[in-house]
């Protein structure tokens, strides 16, 4: 709610709450925020987004993700043919086909999905979206597939990001480490001190100070 109420949305947030929950947290977020607020997540997202990027949150926010572990070779490699000729293989993107594909199928079929990709095209499916798309689709598009990937590396990023060069962004550090503390706050310290070569314990120490210094790090749990 915060992320679109008032000027501006922030399209981070948005994009990092929808691309890394499970279609079930997804559906009681919708509950949740339609007891809250009166009104339903998709008519907010619709109000304060548009486009292909208002297309991608809505269909993230319907959690209709399969979660399953089903494996069908087939669909494997004409999900990546479809993405392939959506983007890479022509000019213009079909950017309905890269919704239908990452935003329904379960993650180890993204998986196989990826792999044949690049089997395909010889580019990773990150760069043919970093080419073939741009703003805050780009951004949710990559989203998806980071999470898919390795939902931990991504948060570990969203936290150097929050702390990296001049001023934090404070609303992203404290969301990430709430959320994230009693879920999988060791593997994301694991991935950030390989991505990063320092420790996040470090990052937050040199990064903010006083009573919020204290709490952050008593989240993070430690020092690696």
């Amino acid at each position: 709610r915060r992320a679109m109420k008032g000027a501006g949305t922030d399209e981070g947030c948005l994009i990092e709450i929808l691309a890394s929950r499970s279609p079930e947290e997804i559906r009681r977020i919708n509950q949740t925020y339609q007891l809250e607020y009166g009104r339903s997540l998709e008519d907010d997202i619709r109000s304060d987004t548009s486009f292909m990027f208002q297309r991608v949150l809505v269909s993230l926010s319907a959690g209709g993700r399969d979660e399953g572990n089903y494996l069908d070779d087939a669909l494997v490699r004409q999900d990546a043919q479809d993405l392939f000729e959506a983007g890479e293989k022509k000019w213009g993107t079909n950017e309905v086909k890269f919704l239908t594909v990452l935003c329904s199928r379960n993650r180890n079929h993204l998986l196989h999905v990826f792999d044949e990709y690049k089997r395909i095209s010889q580019k990773d499916i990150e760069q043919s979206i970093k080419s073939e798309t741009s703003g805050s689709f780009e951004d949710a598009l990559l989203g998806i597939v980071k999470c898919m990937r390795n939902k931990p590396a991504y948060f570990a990023e969203r936290l150097y990001k929050s702390m990296k060069g001049l001023g934090t962004d404070d609303d992203t550090l404290i969301r990430v480490m709430v959320s994230r503390a009693e879920i999988d706050m060791l593997d994301i310290r694991a991935n950030f001190k390989r991505l990063y070569g320092k420790s996040l314990y470090s990052f937050i120490k040199g990064d903010t100070s006083g009573d919020y210094r204290k709490v952050l790090l008593i989240l993070c749990g430690g020092d690696d």
